[in-house]
């Protein structure tokens, strides 16, 4: 059985490449796919498919447009999602992503650092699985795979 996981969460740090290495480490049946990672082609796409936007605001809707088109659409592909909420940088996109795996009835695991706990406990309520570490999360899926 192979499952698809959709990585929600900020593009500026590693998370993503920990979280596949381990899961190939242990050998998980796993295929991971997630949000244009390119943050400069993520920003941009919208002008490079519609051409110049008068503005920033409509370059920056017009982007918007086109990665969660394609954020939907991988979601919807996916088994399961992760969403981290990280240290460093905000994370509007990760909250987003989260609210929409939970609507859509996707299986959710929300990795935040226990500092956050209070600003996100309504999320973490709604999340199947809450952790703390990126560790803990690979525990969940690999229990998935268990067979005794």
């Amino acid at each position: 059985m192979e499952i698809i996981i959709y990585l929600a969460g900020e593009i500026h740090t590693s998370w993503r490449e920990e979280i596949k290495a381990r899961s190939n480490a242990l050998q998980l049946p796993i295929t991971f796919v997630g949000p244009m990672e390119n943050h400069e082609r993520s920003d941009n796409i919208g002008e490079e498919i519609l051409g110049e936007q008068p503005n920033a605001i409509l370059k920056d809707e017009a982007a918007s447009s086109i990665n969660n088109f394609r954020t939907q659409i991988l979601m919807q592909k996916a088994d399961i999602v992760i969403a981290l909420f990280g240290e460093k940088y905000k994370q509007w996109n990760t909250a987003m992503d989260a609210s929409l795996a939970i609507t859509s009835g996707k299986p959710l695991i929300l990795i935040r650092p226990k500092e956050h706990h209070h600003a996100l406990k309504e999320l973490s309520r709604k999340a199947n699985v809450t952790v703390e570490t990126i560790e803990q999360a690979i525990q969940v899926l690999s229990y998935i795979f268990e067979e005794k």
